[in-house]
């Protein structure tokens, strides 16, 4: 029934391995320890990998990993009673090995691993003939209940008469009086001869002689409320009054602060581009800043953080006030600390709430902090502490180790290097940019292109955003605008961007295409694809994004999301894969290759959105956007970002 079983060591060396078919399992185990246990996932206990199903346990004790793997189609009960037995066996024979660390010599284990197998399988047989026991009344909610919580109190009966009371409405009392209105003198009632509570005649007729007598009151003042003239003044309408704004700086009432006076004229002659195509001298001072890599970034020191624990643990030592003397501070100072002990589940548990709940805080998805909670617990259960070792600073380390295995990447993106490649190979390189609506595709996109004009490479911008308004206006702005920033002497007198566009409402992959063959016969460096922002549910536009990257086979496909989401960047990010892999029909689909992270200077600590991103998919985020200007851009500094997200 299993395919194959292996024992192996954190630091790779197999101790033991069952094979029960002639499949080659060591690239399942590879993608195993890839994708899950490097890369600090280990929150479920399962991984898919072809055909294959592989199920796991961690020793954290003696950091040791058990795999069992076996076929999709099967459904092995037992299995994870197995694993647990197994890990029990192979540590009570080979205690004193792993103990003092002797990982090479020689473990035999095949008659154990052979009886504990039929062992589980045996009593799963069991279990599955025989007949389901009826659950007896132990187990049954109805045997929870206390005799207390059964007896009804007087006062919750007072409490439900109270409410039914002012539920009900209230029927008038035969010896209310009478009111002003009613001409009737007060007459005391007399006693209702029905037995059931009815009123009698004579206090029905009561009744309604005051109910007229109410209604003809009210007609009366109305009657001589009308009778009043109005005065003629208030009679009028009132006109609107034109409004006198604060601070007007143009006297015949026009509110245009959009840019110069110059503007409207610059309109109406169709040259506005031009206009708003002119770099201002803040803007040209930022020519020659971005040769060569990006920039990190900034991390914060930590040293006021270190001050203020070094504080939280000498404090208690001081000399206390108390009457109880100046020891009680030094036993005060180990109140969080443990002795040398193991680590279990109950003791994890109340430090990962608190940590899920800060997670949360900083904007990492429910779902992902929940999985990032599991990892570290899988990761620490199990493990024995030091003597002066702090469960809080244990889980937060490796949670801080956790955080950063998952934003560093699992391979590197270098965009001049694979520029530079294609260029010798004489075809451009080729980025596509996607996202939501209104995350910045366009706006990092000339960030992107004014870094790769600093390091000398000719851009050509493809407009595929046929869908928006002014998506190739602002397109044609910016690359005025950087074509003015460096001007075609710097680049053997050729443009350094030129824009390739067909307006609006034509197909985005057939321009897509026929703006990569024009690069390539124009010799240019790099191609960036700008394409319309699409919502992820949106099926149409998710399809022909899906055909876009098909046809033309980008050499970058780039997701642009905001900072400022957290539970959307995962359903975001699932449903553009989903989608791009549904549609495309191809047995291995192009998909998201990497992240730009947009609006980061807006968020100050609550970064949790890339850990979310990152998590996600596995892609890297390779730029971040920190600002409004071209140079307002930067590389992902992981332990920067890990660092405000556990502050």
């Amino acid at each position: 029934m299993l395919d194959f079983f292996t024992i192996f060591s954190k630091g790779g060396i197999v101790l033991w391995c069952f094979q029960g078919t002639s499949q080659l399992f060591t690239p399942s185990v590879n993608a195993l320890v890839k994708s899950v246990i490097l890369q600090q996932r280990t929150g479920t206990d399962t991984f898919s990998h072809d055909s294959l199903t592989l199920k796991y346990k961690l020793d954290n004790e003696f950091e040791l990993v058990f795999v069992v793997g076996y076929q999709k189609i099967l459904q092995l009960s037992y299995v994870d009673k197995f694993l647990s037995d197994i890990q029990l066996e192979f540590r009570n024979k080979y205690k004193d090995e792993l103990t003092h660390g002797n990982m090479c010599g020689s473990f035999d284990f095949t008659s154990i691993f052979h009886d504990v197998l039929r062992r589980n399988e045996e009593e799963s047989k069991q279990e599955a003939l025989a007949p389901k026991k009826m659950r007896t009344f132990e187990d049954s909610q109805k045997s929870k209940k206390t005799v207390a919580s059964m007896i009804e109190s007087k006062k919750d009966e007072k409490k439900g008469s109270k409410g039914k009371e002012n539920k009900t409405p209230k029927a008038p009392s035969p010896q209310a009086a009478p009111t002003k209105a009613s001409p009737a003198p007060s007459q005391p009632a007399a006693p209702s001869p029905a037995s059931n509570g009815d009123l009698d005649e004579e206090t029905l007729r009561k009744n309604r002689e005051a109910f007229f007598a109410r209604g003809k009151k009210k007609d009366t003042a109305a009657a001589q409320g009308a009778a009043i003239p109005k005065s003629p003044e208030a009679s009028k309408k009132k006109g609107k009054s034109a409004r006198v704004w604060v601070n007007e700086g143009k006297k015949s009432g026009n509110l245009d602060w959009s840019g110069s006076a110059g503007d409207a004229e610059a309109l109406q002659n169709g040259t506005l581009e031009d206009t708003k195509a002119i770099p201002t001298q803040a803007e040209r001072a930022l020519v020659g800043q971005m040769s060569g890599g990006l920039l990190d970034l900034e991390a914060e020191s930590s040293e006021e953080e270190e001050e203020e624990e070094e504080e939280q643990v000498l404090a208690p030592s001081k000399p206390s006030a108390n009457k109880s003397g100046g020891g009680f501070g030094m036993f005060k100072m180990f109140k969080n600390l443990v002795g040398s002990k193991t680590l279990t589940a109950e003791d994890l548990e109340p430090v990962l709430e608190k940590m899920k709940d800060h997670l949360i805080a900083k904007n990492v998805a429910t779902d992902i902090s929940g999985k990032l909670c599991e990892s570290v617990a899988a990761k620490l259960e199990g493990k024995v502490l030091g003597t002066f070792g702090s469960i809080s600073t244990t889980v937060k380390n490796a949670l801080q180790e956790a955080c950063i295995q998952i934003l560093s990447p699992r391979r590197r993106v270098d965009i001049l290097r694979d520029a530079m490649e294609c260029k010798q190979q004489k075809r451009p390189y080729i980025v596509t940019f996607c996202g939501v609506n209104g995350v910045g595709k366009s706006t990092n996109l000339a960030k992107v292109c004014f870094w790769l004009v600093e390091n000398g490479f000719r851009v050509l911008i493809a407009a595929c955003d046929t869908f928006r308004a002014g998506a190739v206006e602002q397109l044609r702005t910016h690359v005025r605008k950087l074509n003015a920033l460096h001007p075609p002497e710097r680049h053997g007198g050729q443009e350094a961007v030129q824009l390739y566009e067909k307006g609006y409402g034509k197909d985005a992959a057939g321009i897509a295409m026929e703006a990569i063959n024009y690069a390539r016969d124009c010799r240019f460096d790099v191609c960036l694809v700008d394409t319309a922002g699409r919502m992820q549910d949106n099926e149409p536009l998710m399809r022909a994004l899906s055909k876009l990257i098909k046809v033309n086979q980008p050499d970058l496909v780039l997701f642009v999301g905001e900072a400022l989401v957290g539970n959307e960047a995962v359903d975001q990010l699932t449903k553009f894969n989903q989608a791009l892999a549904d549609h495309s029909n191809m047995t291995n689909p192009r998909l998201i290759d990497g992240i730009i992270l947009t609006k980061f200077d807006t968020i100050d600590d609550k970064v949790g959105a890339a850990i979310s991103m990152t998590y996600t998919t596995g892609q890297p985020i390779v730029f971040v956007g920190t600002g409004q200007t071209y140079t307002d851009i930067r590389n992902l500094n992981a332990r920067a970002v890990v660092n405000a997200l556990l502050k």
